[in-house]
Formats: C-alpha cells, structure tokens, sequence
C-alpha cells in the first residue's frame, strides 16, 4: 500500500493550493520542494489579485470571469493578505477610445458578481490628485478596483492549511528519480540524505522545472508543450504619495503596472520575454531595467533611472504553447493534462495559471483526478470546499484589519501601531503564535531593524517552514528592502545560531 494518496512536485502556489484542497479532503498528501516554499515564480509576481483587463481586451472573458470571481473568495478567505486598492487608466494612453474602454470597465465591473469593491469612476487628472505625477498633457482616465496580494504568504498560508488537515510539507527536498509502476516510488534527498516515499498519484506542479522534472526525474518520452515566458520588476523610491496604482499601456502591447509596494517604494513591472536557461538562475537584465524606466518616464513627471533602481526580481512562467508569436499572447489559462498511466499510476501535468486563479485550478486538478484516487472518507468534504473557509490567519470579517490591529495592541500594549500593523497584515490572527509568552519589549528577543524580532524569526522557522535569512527577508517578509546590509547580516547569524534550537 502507498505511503500518500497524492504526492505533488512543486511548492510554488499551485501545488500548495492543491495540497490543501486534497488534504482537506481526507486524502493523504506528500508537498515536495526542492528549495523553499514560493522561492520561484510564486514570489515574483506583481502581487495582484486581479481579472486582469487586457486579458478582457484579448477576449478572453472566461479567464476575466473566473478571475474576478476568485478575486471576491480571496478577500473572503485571506482578508490579512489580500487587499483592495484602486487602479488608474489614462484614456489618452489607450489605443481605444474612451467610449470603449468605459464600456469594457462596465463590464469588467459586472463579469465577476463584485460585492464589496467601489466601482468604475471617471476621473480628471487636473483636479484629482492622481493626476499629480503624471505629465500635464494626460488630461483624463479611469479609476476602477482591484486588489494586491502578498504572494509568497498566500503559499505559506496554503501549506499551513494543507499541513492543519494532515499533508506532509518537505522543503529542501528534491526528487532525484521517479519510477512508475502500479504506483510511484520516488526517490528523494534532503540535505544529502536519501529516502523513498510511495504515492498512488503524482502531480507535476514544478512551475519553470516542469519539462526538466519531466525529462530528467520522471523520465517520459516527449518534450513538454511548454513555454517558458521570464517578467521582470523594478522596485524604487516612492513616486507618488497617494495609495492608488496605475496600469500603463506601453506602445509595444504590453501593460506595465506601477503601484505602491510597502510605505517608501513603487513596484513596478513586468516585461514579458521568452525564457531558455537555468530557473534558478533567472536575472533582471540591464535592457529590462531600461525597458521599465522609459515606459514610467513617458507618463511620469519625474524620471527615473536604472541607478534609481534598490530592487530588482525576475520570475519564469510555464505557460502552454498555444503558438503564439510573442510571449505576452500566450494563454494565460491553466492546463491540465492527466496521464492515465494504462494500468500504472497516474500523472498530472500542471500548465500555467495565474495566482489569482490558483484555487479554481486545484479544484479542476481535484477533478482530474476523481476517478484514479480514493473517495474521501465521510468525516471531509468530497467537493469543492475551499471557497468557504478562511486560510490560516484570515478568520476575521474582511476590511476589519483596523480592529484586529486594535486588539492586537490591547494585548501587547508595548506594541507600537506600525508594528502590530505589519504583524496581522502578515499573520492575521495568527499573530498570538508570533507574540505568544511576551509580556514586554524585550521578552520579544533582539531587535533587527523593521521592528523584526527574534520572536518573529523563531515563529517562522518554528511553524512556517523558514531556514535562511533569505527565506525570512525576502519571502515571509519583504524586510530586506528596509534592513541595512549589516542588519540582515545579523539576521543571517540568528538564524544560523537558532538551526537546531
């Protein structure tokens, strides 16, 4: 009999999200990642939960609906990590004409059953403060809603619900060899150790790796009909002081988002350029930089540079080679392909998706899959349930986060009010695990910068899976754009003294 139900290669936010879906379903379930969770592409997005309006403009109105509509569940079930915010479209910008575009917004605003958001608005950048910092000739726009997201914590939220309900989450785990006989036997290492574990099915959700895990660990026959598409991003000093963002059409056909990234930086990105190489080793290049500041410099009033640039991040997208000529029109659809195996076991191929959608592909991946794993047992839903429940941290009313931080402050009353902001805008409810035991300042441990702590630090390894500085600076946190080099170096050696402890 096979160790796991379901074991899933790749712990980007797909299959997280598949994890907890089919965890929660009663099935035994084995997460394998080769490094940390969301250290690939799932921490390398622009951080929006959104329809995506050019997607609308491709025709594309199944993917909007279903985007839009998981838009909603998302501030339902993660109202700490997903947030609504305001985006603006300057109508001289567009290649449509303005009576096109308040059309497509009314019906971006009626596809997906918006509840909550404010609605589509025009505006008038001479007296509207958003028209402030973009250049004088951009007369008028659009503002309409959105929303961002923390993508590397809506992976840990997913592992941690996938773990709650039973899944067995390894990170530093690669899978060196699959072999496939009436069920799978993979072969596994971690940190130089070997093992084996048994699974009656096997996803592929490795994200940028999938043809390399098809080829080299799986073994199969065929090359993948997969096209690797790289975005890049750009993070600089803050270029606008009000809390809405802009989506800039850019002569070329692509659409760069700038849109503010913390209290003192714009995030702003992405380009849309076909990939060969390395995954792991995927970098912004220097014509990519130039690339993003020419396209805010022809709408900005004030210019900027590539030594304007503190960040800089690239991820890889797996997207289904549909033949299209350039990157950007590829689908942006998931596919699915299910390997019956003939009388061995079965294998799931999991092709795109965007982070907003990543619920709705579980589920159709739990679809898949119905027929070649085993019923649920009575006591767990064998239908789609995760709409319905709050991810780790999120069970409190959605637009509440003012109150939480309030209560939060009530308990720890030495908490400052920036700082209890960051921790639920992190952790939610979970809060009371990172502050557990503290009754003063300093029973939090040193101080690193940021308000990080050493409570902070050990909550993360201790619960969230965190080993390295990186993994606490850059993924459960974005800590490390406001740490000084020296005290990121001091966050590296706490770490490393706490391995073990």
């Amino acid at each position: 009999m096979a160790d796991f139900d379901l074991a899933i290669i790749g712990g980007g936010i797909n299959g997280a999200g598949i994890a907890r879906d089919a965890a929660g379903r009663g099935l035994k379930v084995l997460l394998l990642e080769q490094n940390d969770l969301a250290s690939g592409t799932s921490s390398a997005s622009t951080k929006l939960i959104h329809g995506g309006l050019r997607y609308l403009a491709q025709g594309s109105v199944r993917l909007v609906r279903e985007a839009l509509a998981e838009r909603e569940a998302l501030m339902r079930i993660a109202p700490h990590l997903v947030h609504p915010m305001r985006f603006v479209l300057p109508a001289e910008a567009a290649d449509r004409p303005a009576w096109m575009l308040r059309l497509g917004l009314a019906l971006y605003d009626h596809l997906g059953g918006r509840r909550t958001l404010p609605g589509r608005r025009v505006v008038d950048f001479h007296t509207d403060p958003v028209g402030a910092p973009l250049k004088p000739h951009f007369a008028r726009g659009f503002e309409y809603s959105d929303c961002t997201v923390d993508d590397a914590r809506l992976v840990v939220a997913n592992a941690l619900d996938a773990a709650a309900h039973g899944a067995s989450i390894r990170t530093r785990t690669r899978v060196v060899r699959a072999d496939r006989a009436a069920e799978w036997t993979l072969m596994l290492e971690t940190r130089g150790r070997r093992d084996v574990a048994t699974a009656r099915a096997l996803v592929n959700a490795a994200g940028p790796w999938l043809a390399r895990v098809a080829a080299g660990v799986l073994g199969l026959p065929r090359p993948l009909p997969v096209r690797l598409v790289k975005g890049s991003h750009i993070v600089v000093a803050r270029l606008f002081a009000h809390d809405r963002a802009y989506i800039l059409p850019v002569p070329d056909g692509r659409i760069i988002f700038a849109r503010p990234f913390g209290d003192a930086f714009t995030l702003i990105g992405t380009t849309e350029e076909d990939f060969a190489g390395d995954p792991s080793a995927v970098n912004v290049a220097p014509h990519e930089i130039k690339y993003l500041c020419d396209a805010m410099n022809g709408y900005f009033r004030r210019s900027i540079a590539p030594a304007d640039v503190v960040h800089a991040f690239a991820g890889v997208r797996a997207l289904f080679e549909d033949g299209a000529r350039f990157a950007r029109d590829t689908t942006r659809e998931y596919v699915l392909t299910l390997d019956r195996g003939g009388g061995q076991a079965p294998l799931l191929t999991v092709y795109g998706g965007k982070i907003t959608t990543y619920r709705r592909l579980a589920e159709a991946a739990l679809a898949r899959l119905a027929g070649v794993l085993p019923h649920a047992p009575a006591s767990t839903p064998s239908t789609p349930w995760t709409a319905g429940r709050p991810l780790p941290g999120g069970d409190f009313t959605p637009g509440r986060d003012a109150d939480l931080v309030a209560q939060t402050r009530r308990a720890w009353p030495f908490l400052a009010e920036s700082h209890a902001r960051r921790l639920v805008e992190a952790y939610g409810t979970r809060v009371r695990l990172v502050l557990d035991g503290a009754a003063r300042a300093d029973d939090l441990g040193p101080r690193f910068g940021a308000d990080l702590t050493g409570a902070e630090i050990r909550y993360l390894m201790r619960h969230e899976w965190a080993e390295t500085a990186e993994d606490v600076l850059w993924r459960r946190s974005s800590l490390g754009l406001v740490l000084t080099r020296e005290q990121r170096a001091a966050v590296g050696r706490f770490v490393t003294d706490a391995v073990g402890t």
